[in-house]
């Protein structure tokens, strides 16, 4: 009754829909989750303890998926997706980019929101395989993805088509208008990483085409070109491999970046190009994972990170890339940088724990050109990266669901601009879905 009643008052927000439409799927193949998320974040750096940051915070997130309103071939629903964050207690007085900053400057407080929310609809038409989504978008594609890393998600606004009606493929097309970060509760124009920190140099729009193809049943292979308006477009390929043998399973892939400025070139030239190569391997309870990632090219025309563009290029809001391998807090992005990878996840249910898992990951990153962001530097520099991932989701009974994860990061730093300090970080999540 609970979710007819919902559904109910959201279609009668729907103009489109008339009264020839079927209204049963609509309500019958709902979805509608109530999430709790109780996050803690605490990061230290060892040589300048007052820019510690961190923050305790608890959310609920209502995420409710219409089925569809039938009128022939076209089907018609409707997702909503609010969030709301308070913190509960943390230092406030420095940013940590999980809750929102009121700047120091002007009439700000220089202190983090005590509690935001944000909500977002998505009207989507459906014909056969083929689907149109318009409002917010939650992409999972190399060239734009939305974070769900921290409390609340960062999602983007604008027209996103999905088809899947040729066989073994997937087509996408979309343009995006607006981001709204994970620590804000407004959409804002796309920027690049660092600069548009500040506010500066902002595009108003983001292209994105790609294709998935699965050449046969062990290989796969896939195109995306991205363009931030008047900033910088971007070109992947990948390829995948996966098999079977006997107990032991192997997922690989090679991916390819190559990303160079757009338009007007609002920060300038960008020539950047990455390789990464990865492969896990899965025996039983037993994963291992190796990496490798390169990146190349001469970056940009203005180095210095306050203007120009020093690394990978990505978009401001502290945007993940996670078809980069070596991504992590480091994220091994640098000009010149070489970095390899290895983890190891160990799964408890051989052992009578269901539902624990622990993982261990370490990059090393070498080569970097310090010089080239920093006159005052030369040499090369070197960055390496240790996490640690304890997750545990209770397997049965009436807590069914409830899950925790710790994970400890700890990142040095040798010879790199505006890395003065190595620093360690907490991140402690209690998280449980009640579904209607």
């Amino acid at each position: 009754m609970r979710r007819q009643t919902l559904w109910i008052a959201i279609a009668c927000a729907i103009a489109t829909i008339g009264a020839t439409g079927t209204y049963a799927g609509f309500v019958e193949d709902s979805q509608v989750q109530l999430k709790f998320k109780n996050f803690y974040l605490d990061r230290q750096y060892d040589d300048t303890p007052a820019k510690n940051w961190g923050s305790w915070s608890q959310a609920v997130t209502l995420d409710a998926k219409s089925g569809y309103v039938e009128f022939g071939a076209l089907q018609l629903g409707v997702d909503v997706l609010a969030q709301y964050a308070v913190r509960l207690d943390g230092r406030d007085r420095n940013a940590d980019w999980v809750l929102p900053y009121n700047g120091a400057s002007g009439t700000g407080t220089g202190k983090q929101e005590r509690q935001f929310g944000k909500i977002g609809a998505t009207l989507k038409a459906k014909i056969s395989q083929t689907e149109l989504r318009i409002g917010e978008i939650l992409p999972v594609t190399p060239v734009i993805h939305f974070d769900p890393s921290r409390q609340l998600l960062t999602t983007y606004n604008g027209v996103w088509l999905e088809s899947k009606d040729l066989k073994n493929t997937k087509l996408t097309l979309g343009y995006l208008d607006s981001i709204n970060a994970r620590y804000e509760n407004q959409p804002m124009d796309f920027g690049l990483w660092p600069k548009a920190l500040n506010n500066d140099g902002k595009t108003d729009g983001m292209y994105v085409a790609g294709i998935d193809y699965q050449l046969n049943k062990n290989w796969s292979a896939s195109y995306f070109y991205g363009d931030v308006r008047n900033i910088y477009r971007q070109n992947y390929l990948g390829v995948n491999y996966k098999n079977n043998y006997d107990k032991l399973k192997i997922d690989s892939h090679i991916r390819f970046f190559d990303n160079a400025e757009s338009g007007d070139a609002l920060y300038g030239d960008i020539d950047n190009q990455a390789l990464s190569i990865g492969s896990t391997l899965t025996y039983g309870s037993h994963s291992v994972g190796l990496s490798y990632q390169q990146m190349f090219g001469d970056h940009g025309s203005n180095p210095s990170p306050a203007t120009g563009a020093p690394y990978f290029p990505s978009l401001a809001g502290w945007v993940p890339q996670p078809y980069l391998d070596n991504w992590s807090v480091a994220s091994f992005i640098r000009k010149d940088e070489k970095s390899v990878g290895v983890a190891y996840s160990y799964d408890f249910s051989d052992l009578g724990i269901k539902g624990l898992k622990t993982t261990a990951k370490y990059w090393h990153g070498w080569g970097i050109d310090s010089a080239y962001e920093s006159s005052a530097l030369t040499g090369k520099g070197k960055e390496d990266e240790f996490n640690f991932i304890l997750n545990y989701v209770v397997p049965e009974g009436k807590l069914k669901g409830l899950g925790f994860q710790w994970m400890y990061i700890d990142v040095n730093f040798d010879n790199i601009a505006g890395q003065a300090s190595d620093l360690q970080e907490h991140r402690i999540a209690t998280t449980y879905t009640y579904k209607f």
